[in-house]
């Protein structure tokens, strides 16, 4: 395989943000060299990207070769790239789209030309219309240049809810459903699109595939750590100086990435993987974001995210204020989206705000218990696991609550993003 000499340093997703070309096709050009070589094959190109050690960055960490690989030989497939980003703490897919979109479907194509794929669809949130533009003029500039892999290449707008990003409820609205999850017993399941198999790719992913196709699996694990090669896109915001979009080496200390960020050095803790991931206490900011350590506490990196919530500082309160967040943005499905996360939620805010404490902490590991592993998405799973951290990483605070009500910092405005809800009929 041909290999193009690569942008030098860690920085390499977001190495032409200094440049006010690089989101032009004659300025990504200029900067990454020629599009990655397009005689893969489904095999060739999983094998690379198993080669490269590439798990996707949305959220679930799947090894990306073996992903593609298990669509190998399938009927004409559908390839979406998910640039929705329902986490409201992430701008990942955001800055990549209006930074980079040619990168983005430098991978996209390569796929596609490796599945032979029948069509492309990029899904961006119908509330980022400025990303949307940007896919769609990279779109009409590569189809000016003949470097589209496929005819049918559309930018597609799906509601902007926090579930709707879930690739099920993404190939149901694509399918001409609304953008509801769909159950599926045995997972990872054939997502379909009018009847034809369909492969669903973070936005950070795809433009990551682009990468390797060019400068090679070596090049990528040039930097990393052997269980999180090459680098990644984490967005990191909360009680922090310099908020912002950071691409750092897999394994990097977690202190390293918040001292970069501005954040100070004595934090009541810190959020990991969004809304449906973990709290981490303060006192481990040493930990590598590497999957393996972070396992060990508990906690993933998920899609990239991370909050820092310093001192003074509620991490109930904060995780009562995410729980109704939360509890608003599920689908509405199942009991426990529409009964279970409601009332999660209420007794959380009786334990965080309120006077009846103890009865609200009983009830409330009977209702975690309840939910969990019981609905039709992963949605109310993210919350139990929300709080249940939370109790862990802020016993103290929690005991303060249960024993003697609120604590001052309860009422300290919130470091969260927590955006006003669409309308809760809007699901076309």
């Amino acid at each position: 395989m041909t290999v193009t000499d690569a942008p030098s340093g860690t920085t390499r997703l977001l190495a032409g943000f200094d440049r006010p070309d690089a989101a032009t096709l004659a300025g990504h050009l200029d900067l990454f060299g020629p599009p990655p070589p397009s005689g893969h094959t489904a095999a060739t190109l999983s094998t690379l990207l198993e080669q490269a050690g590439l798990t996707g960055r949305g959220g679930a960490g799947f090894p990306t070769g073996a992903k593609l690989a298990a669509l190998a030989g399938r009927r004409r497939p559908t390839v979406v790239v998910n640039a929705m980003e329902g986490e409201p703490a992430s701008h990942k897919d955001e800055v990549l789209a209006t930074g980079v979109p040619h990168l983005v479907l430098d991978g996209a194509e390569l796929v596609a030309r490796a599945l032979r794929a029948s069509a492309l669809r990029i899904c961006v949130a119908r509330d980022r219309p400025g990303s949307a533009r940007a896919f769609e003029q990279a779109v009409a500039e590569r189809r000016a240049a003949g470097l589209l892999a496929v005819d049918d290449v559309e930018v597609c707008t799906p509601p902007a809810r926090y579930v709707a990003g879930e690739e099920s409820a993404l190939v149901h609205w694509l399918d001409g459903g609304e953008s509801l999850p769909t159950f599926r017993p045995t997972r990872p399941g054939t997502l379909r699109v009018a009847g034809r198999p369909t492969l669903v790719d973070n936005a950070e992913t795809m433009a990551t595939i682009g990468l390797i196709g060019r400068f090679g699996p070596d090049w990528f694990r040039a930097v990393g750590s052997p269980d999180a090669p090459g680098t990644r896109l984490v967005t990191v915001s909360g009680d922090v100086a310099a908020p912002g979009v950071f691409e750092v080496p897999g394994g990097l200390p977690l202190r390293s990435l918040l001292t970069n960020a501005g954040s100070a050095e004595d934090l009541a803790g810190v959020l990991l993987g969004g809304y449906g991931g973990s709290w981490l206490a303060g006192g481990n900011l040493d930990v590598a974001l590497s999957p393996g350590a972070l396992f060990a506490e508990g906690c993933t990196l998920g899609p990239g995210i991370v909050v820092a919530l310093g001192r003074p500082g509620c991490g109930l309160a904060e995780t009562a204020r995410i729980a109704r967040w939360m509890a608003g943005e599920s689908a509405g499905q199942c009991g426990p989206c529409a009964f279970g996360l409601p009332a999660v939620a209420d007794d959380l805010e009786a334990l965080a705000f309120g006077r009846s404490s103890a009865r609200a902490a009983d009830r409330l590991w009977g209702r975690l218990a309840a939910v969990e592993g019981r609905g039709a998405c992963r949605h109310p799973d993210g919350v139990v696991r929300l709080v249940r951290s939370a109790f862990a990483a802020f016993a103290a605070d929690v005991d303060h609550h249960v024993r003697q009500g609120p604590c001052p910092a309860a009422r300290r405005d919130t470091v969260m993003a927590l955006p006003q809800h669409v309308d809760e009929g809007v699901w076309r």
